[in-house]
């Protein structure tokens, strides 16, 4: 008679999804704050103030894109960490978790402009509005995040290798041990 054995498998971290997730708000708010056409204060330009100027449409772009690269690299250091226990599923969850952040970010800042901002008439064209125009910009987070995933891990990976070769130098350089 055999015994059935019970496969216990990893779980996930749903802290690796929910924070990121949960990250996209204040990112949303900070975009419509910082945003050359939301309330603009990087610029504190008059001129790029309201969306009916087109030159901002790619500036606040960029805003948001910017602010998505580097949650996209803060969340790497913590999914680069050496003290997890089930590493993989732990990126994966966080990659998924930074691309619900990314359309929360987007959808809060969208919000933010029709709570705080003036109306405006966007009958013209949709871009005069506070909103994004380019949509893959919401993929810059989970692609930041992997990317600077693997340099953190290529980077751990080679500084532990030259460390290795250090060590056995030093022990052949010491001599045969009696």
């Amino acid at each position: 008679m055999t015994k059935a054995t019970l496969r216990t498998r990893p779980r996930l971290s749903w802290a690796m999804f929910a924070v990121p997730a949960a990250a996209g708000l204040p990112l949303g708010i900070l975009w419509w704050l910082l945003a050359p056409g939301g309330l603009n204060l990087v610029t504190r330009d008059p001129a790029l103030s309201s969306g009916t100027n087109p030159e901002v449409w790619l500036p606040r772009d960029l805003t948001l894109a910017g602010l998505l690269v580097l949650a996209g690299c803060l969340l790497a250091v913590f999914l680069a960490d050496r003290k997890r226990a089930d590493p993989q599923a732990d990126l994966l969850m966080g990659l998924a978790g930074a691309l619900c952040g990314a359309v929360v970010a987007w959808q809060a800042g969208l919000l933010s402009a029709q709570l705080w901002a003036p109306d405006v008439d966007a009958s013209a064209n949709a871009s005069i509005a506070f909103s994004l125009r380019a949509w893959p910009v919401l993929l810059l987070w989970p692609a930041a995040t992997a990317v600077s995933v693997f340099a953190l891990e290529l980077h751990n990976l080679l500084g532990r290798k030259s460390d290795d070769e250090t060590h056995q130098s030093r022990h052949a350089a010491a001599g045969p041990v009696k």
